[in-house]
């Protein structure tokens, strides 16, 4: 055997067991391996979820991975409560049934409130007839008899004219449709069936963009990060037109569309180093992300609160299956929690 060909052999050799080193120690490396928080849910909370996520991952310098989906406030519930998530974004609190089926599932969960939103009822710019609508009239508008019977503008107001109103709104999994259904209708899924509806709010956002005799109502961020061509319009609660602001929900007069938005902590999943990490990093930093993606921040203490609970596994929920129209943060800290 030649001295070429056994130096030839060799050399393949120490390629081959470098090369196998090499691999062995890229899967060993937990840079392959890294943790995941998995978040999904409402996409009027995306937002807030996405610029933790993106500011949390920059600090632990890519060490763990956070992932956010959007399936709605119901889509983000259904994959809770089948454990296949830690974190659900959601802008209405968990419903009966589906307390009932993280119950069935063995799902815990800790309750977090983390921000104000202001419900948005927008209009086209173009809309020159419209600036103020009572809360009276956005149930005929939207109560389910209206469907297929209230069509155009001037049935709701014979000043406005006659003209096809064209409604756009929150999808039926979205958290958003449960809570304007509440608060306007006066029961939460009680709707009118004939509108564009979509758990995307950017889709919501286009479709009125795009016509002139539309109106739709979404999440404050998607609306003031659209405001050049959208307008807003101020609600008439009994007490005059208020438009949605910082101020108008602080002081409590956007009513009844200011509500709570949450995340729900899968309490198994707040065991892990990584989902802890994560949600201190949440509460430590909402009040200047919450504002940044213009949502309205509450204050310090209740932050300070959220994380008192998730040590002490305080679980459950304050409401009782159902949405609070016009609840107080502090009344919700206040509350006993229910499973």
């Amino acid at each position: 055997m030649s001295k070429s060909f056994l130096q030839s052999v060799t050399s393949t050799g120490i390629t081959a067991i470098a090369v196998g080193f090499v691999i062995a120690t890229l899967l060993s490396n937990p840079l392959h391996a890294r943790p995941i928080v998995r978040i999904d849910g409402s996409s009027t909370v995306f937002p807030i979820a996405e610029a933790v996520a993106e500011d949390f991952q920059i600090e632990k310098r890519g060490a763990i991975r956070v992932t956010v989906g959007i399936s709605g406030t119901g889509g983000g519930f259904k994959k809770f409560c089948r454990n296949e998530i830690d974190i659900t974004n959601a802008s209405r609190p968990i419903l009966h049934s589906e307390m009932e089926e993280c119950k069935k599932l063995g799902v815990q969960y800790i309750e977090m409130p983390i921000a104000f939103d202001a419900l948005t009822v927008a209009i086209n710019p173009r809309n020159d007839w419209l600036t103020s609508i009572t809360v009276a009239e956005l149930k005929k508008i939207w109560e389910p008899g209206a469907q297929g019977t209230l069509t155009k503008w001037n049935q709701i107001n014979p000043a406005w004219p006659d003209a096809k109103i064209k409604l756009f709104g929150a999808g039926a999994d979205s958290g958003t449709f449960d809570y304007f259904t509440e608060a306007v209708v006066g029961k939460a899924k009680s709707s009118r069936g004939d509108f564009t509806a979509s758990e995307d709010d950017n889709v919501l956002v286009q479709g009125v963009a795009s016509d002139v005799h539309a109106l739709g109502f979404f999440g404050f961020a998607y609306y003031i990060e659209n405001q050049k061509k959208l307008k807003a319009v101020a609600i008439d609660n009994g007490d005059g037109g208020v438009l949605p602001s910082a101020k108008t929900v602080r002081n409590g007069s956007y009513q009844p569309l200011s509500r709570p938005i949450f995340i729900y902590v899968n309490a198994q999943a707040a065991d892990k180093p990584e989902v802890r990490e994560f949600i201190n990093f949440y509460m430590q930093h909402a009040p200047e992300l919450v504002r940044e993606v213009k949502y309205f921040p509450l204050e310090k203490k209740f932050y300070d609160l959220n994380l008192e609970y998730l040590n002490q596994k305080k679980l459950g929920t304050v409401f009782g299956g159902e949405a609070s129209v016009g609840a107080t943060i502090e009344d919700l800290f206040e509350r006993e929690r229910l499973q």
